[in-house]
């Protein structure tokens, strides 16, 4: 007898449907699989044996031939578990296939029929709301996980003996249901706060430029001078994720296995920051069996990388793709993988090897050569894709003593949100998904950034004395469009040019 199991699987971070078809004849006893299986999928034959007689159900002694369609695309994962143990029992009937037609199940199965949770859970539940199915059956623990996508009833099951009894009719599981709105309010609760930062006036209004406009920042000073303070309280004053942005979020987590049944959603912007001895593969994604990297898992929030020099070479500069495209491609013999990663990039790093050039207090111990070795560990392509670049001063004692410490993450939030609101709708008839002003091409740029002719004038003078590269000089615009944002302007005046070049600290000093 032949019957047939939807299932979904995913390829990259998007999910698709499979159709698991079982087929039961007469003859010896095999188990075989087709359809561009991958080890795990393969070993499923002696999981489902195991799990349908240890659940109470008779194993059928005949030849048993499953595949799964479209038997082109590469199948990974334990997911095809239970749609392959569903598929049996329905061609043994022991289930009507009646129940089968609108219902999508995904699961692993243990020896004892018990479900484990699978990856990826948020694109499989898309791709089967988006195919028109009307259920999805999978692990209790991943329930919660699915239930985000809304307009598709989810049902998690603990084990195969509830499969099969939902199927017969006998049970009636109750439908997850999620409370988003929650999750984002519990979300919204922030541990930090901008105004525990002493100080560091400059750098704060760097930061807040750079959460207006979604600009890349460096921050260059001794250690001890509030780097990582004030880039652990970026998020703090960034606009919050809208439900699609947690979703995109959501699904790459969820791929790579970062989520949990307590953490269903991604509803604060992520913020990742690596240690210096990641590989390339862990930063831009990869490996043997691909998976998302942190460029990928700081999607739609914050990739901090700290200790900038420390980071090898070749994984710096593996991150240039993703900085300009926003995506990481990722390619392989027989396929080729896409990644999202649209990030705020926060690097924080010495001014040389010891930390205390320049600092009046305590004596640098670095040679030129040694100052000059440290700092060529950073290219200057990738320098020029940061747009904003400060120096973080050590703090006096009447700074870290003071009982005034500035402004709240609230207040900076709050320009932040209404700068962000400008953008939107500046962007809202683009053709492209833009949603700030560090994503602008050149087009953009000449349409968007209107500037004074005293502000051109400086503009110009500035390029020529600096030698700004082509790139710099289109990120010295972006930015000073978002001060212009900040202050409600339509045009750019000689005020924000100016601050803008400010924040090209590398290029003023003559960095490398």
């Amino acid at each position: 007898m032949l019957s047939r199991v939807f299932s979904t699987s995913v390829f990259g971070v998007d999910g698709f449907i499979v159709s698991v078809e079982t087929d039961i004849a007469r003859g010896l006893p095999m188990f075989t699989i087709v359809g561009l299986p991958d080890a795990a999928v393969k070993e499923s034959q002696h999981r489902v044996q195991a799990a349908i007689k240890n659940s109470g159900f008779s194993f059928p002694g005949r030849r048993i031939t499953v595949n799964l369609a479209p038997a082109d695309i590469k199948k990974e994962g334990a997911a095809f578990d239970l749609p392959m143990a569903v598929g049996i029992l329905t061609a043994h009937g022991g289930v009507t296939p009646a129940a089968l037609r609108e219902t999508a199940f995904l699961g692993e199965l243990s020896l004892d029929g018990t479900l484990r949770p699978v990856r990826g859970a948020v694109s499989m539940a898309l791709a089967a709301r988006d195919a028109g199915l009307k259920g999805l059956v999978l692990p209790a623990e991943n329930a919660t996980e699915a239930a985000m996508v809304r307009d598709l009833p989810v049902y998690g099951l603990s084990n195969l003996s509830e499969v099969a009894a939902y199927l017969k009719g006998e049970l009636d599981p109750p439908r997850c249901v999620v409370d988003v709105d929650r999750l984002f309010e519990e979300a919204r609760v922030p541990q930090v706060d901008l105004n525990e930062v002493q100080g560091q006036e400059h750098a704060k209004r760097a930061l807040e430029v750079a959460a207006a406009g979604g600009h890349n920042v460096l921050m260059i000073g001794p250690p001890g001078s509030g780097k990582t303070m004030l880039a652990r309280r970026l998020g703090t004053i960034l606009p919050p994720l809208t439900l699609e942005e947690a979703l995109e979020a959501t699904r790459i987590h969820s791929v790579a296995g970062a989520l949990s049944s307590r953490q269903p959603l991604v509803a604060a912007r992520p913020f990742r920051s690596p240690h210096h001895n990641v590989s390339e593969a862990g930063m831009v994604g990869g490996g043997a069996f691909p998976r998302p990297g942190e460029v990928s898992l700081a999607h739609n929030g914050v990739l901090f990388l700290d200790e900038l020099p420390e980071f090898r070479r070749d994984v710096l500069e593996a991150m240039r793709q993703p900085l300009e495209d926003g995506t990481v491609t990722i390619g392989r013999a027989r396929t080729t993988l896409t990644y999202p990663s649209r990030f705020m990039l926060v690097c924080a790093m010495n001014p040389c090897a010891c930390g205390y050039l320049g600092d009046p207090r305590h004596p640098c111990t670095c040679t030129p050569n040694k100052v000059r070795h440290y700092r060529s560990r950073i290219s200057g392509p990738l320098l020029d894709r940061i747009d904003i670049q400060i120096e973080v001063p050590a703090l006096r004692y009447d700074e870290m003593s003071g009982r005034r410490s500035g402004e709240g993450s609230a207040e900076v939030a709050g320009r932040v949100a209404r700068a962000r609101r400008r953008q939107l709708d500046r962007f809202r008839d683009s053709r492209t998904r833009i949603h700030a002003n560090s994503q602008m091409g050149p087009r953009l740029l000449k349409r968007h950034c209107p500037v004074t002719p005293a502000s051109d004038a400086f503009l110009r003078a500035a390029i020529e004395r600096l030698g700004l590269s082509a790139r710099a000089y289109h990120r010295v615009l972006k930015v000073a469009r978002t001060i212009a944002d900040l202050e409600n302007s339509d045009m750019i005046e000689a005020a924000h040019v100016t601050e803008a070049v400010q924040y090209r600290s590398l290029d003023r000093t003559g960095w490398l």
